[in-house]
């Protein structure tokens, strides 16, 4: 991909995104980890509805810029360089963002550690899980169309594939099971981010 299709794909990306919050001194990124239908959105929208904070939501984010995804390694490449360079771009301005994808490898998550780090924002790193039964029974949900901001395409044999590549997050992290109350991991996400 050459400069000219980042830059594009960014801003395309960043029109996506809508109204952005008043920069912060000290900008936070708030990076959350899980499976398919762990419950990755919904905690994200939970969250930003305590924190005016823009989701990037790699499953919309893809649809932004492949309106008819094939998942290939090329598509995921481009999908993933183009978030990451629009994090940077937000945070360099300071402006907070929750990041909303699977980001299951260390390697991928060790970019946006160092994003982070080069932007001097403040990272918060959130592991969501759920228990196998759950995902089945969100999966039948989806199947049957009862979410309307569901935007995931995975099944469960794309469930059971990432699982068995998921990694060990290396860095504190908040961990949070969606098949139970989210309220309180909320509070202490948010007190972070105020703290």
């Amino acid at each position: 991909m050459n400069d000219r299709q980042l830059t594009s794909d960014v801003e395309l990306l960043i029109d996506r995104l809508g109204p952005l919050p008043e920069p912060a001194a000290k900008p936070v990124i708030i990076v959350v980890s899980g499976l398919p239908y762990s419950g990755k959105s919904y905690f994200c929208r939970q969250l930003a509805g305590r924190l005016p904070l823009p989701i990037i939501e790699s499953d919309a984010m893809r649809q932004t810029l492949s309106p008819t995804p094939d998942y290939s390694k090329g598509e995921n490449d481009r999908l993933f360089r183009a978030c990451h360079n629009l994090i940077d771009s937000l945070l360099r301005r300071g402006v907070s963002a929750i990041f909303d994808a699977t980001n299951l490898m260390e390697r991928h998550r060790e970019q946006l550690y160092r994003i982070a780090g080069r932007t001097g924002a403040r990272l918060i790193v959130v592991r969501v899980e759920a228990p196998p039964e759950v995902i089945r029974q969100r999966l039948a949900m989806r199947q049957e169309g009862l979410d309307p901001n569901d935007k995931s395409e995975a099944d469960w044999e794309t469930y059971e594939r990432m699982r068995a590549n998921a990694q060990r997050i290396n860095r504190n992290h908040f961990a949070v099971d969606t098949s139970r109350d989210i309220g309180p991991a909320i509070d202490k996400i948010v007190r972070e981010v105020n703290r």
